[in-house]
């Protein structure tokens, strides 16, 4: 990634850059963070980054207590469960899920299913390096490995809302 040290406020992200990280089951794939407070200085505190989830692999379903996200979709084919509906999801296909909302992605082509994902405020960056492991681009894909096995600490640190909780927090 190239930045302006002295402002923090222009940087330029190619292809490959930012922070990436292996994804544990179910998901089997990578994140890349491409932009976060750790990198830049914006008004609006946000994170943006793409997840490719495998072949078969999913998002479990979740929701976030006090951010609201927005999801386009790159390459692939799936679906997006959200309060519990399944619609179909496709390149150019863009969500916007609320506070509270819970959300689950599924991956049910041959191909990855890429997504581009912006949080406001940020904090999913820090979920993905802490479930994670490290990647770099063009590394060889590792064999599946589990999540972390405090992931509902690490969920909680980082603005979830437990998709079982009946109480999704959400705004009317």
């Amino acid at each position: 990634m190239d930045t302006i040290e002295a402002q923090r406020e222009v940087a330029v992200v190619h292809a490959g850059g930012g922070e990436g990280y292996w994804q544990p089951v179910p998901a089997n794939g990578f994140v890349e963070v491409k932009l976060s407070p750790r990198t830049i200085d914006s008004r609006t505190k946000f994170a943006l980054g793409t997840q490719t989830v495998a072949p078969g692999g999913y998002v479990r379903e979740h929701a976030h207590s006090d951010a609201e996200e927005i999801i386009h979709f790159l390459a692939g084919r799936g679906s997006a469960v959200i309060d519990g509906v399944e619609r179909a999801v496709e390149p150019g296909t863009t969500l916007f899920l609320g506070v509270g909302h819970a959300h689950k992605f599924v991956n049910t082509g041959s191909d990855p299913l890429t997504f581009l994902w912006c949080i406001l405020p940020n904090g999913l960056e820090d979920f993905f390096a802490a479930i994670g492991r490290p990647r770099k681009a063009g590394d060889p894909v590792p064999a599946p490995f589990p999540r972390p096995t405090d992931v509902l600490g690490v969920e909680a640190a980082t603005g979830f809302v437990r998709s079982e909780d009946p109480l999704r927090l959400r705004r009317d």
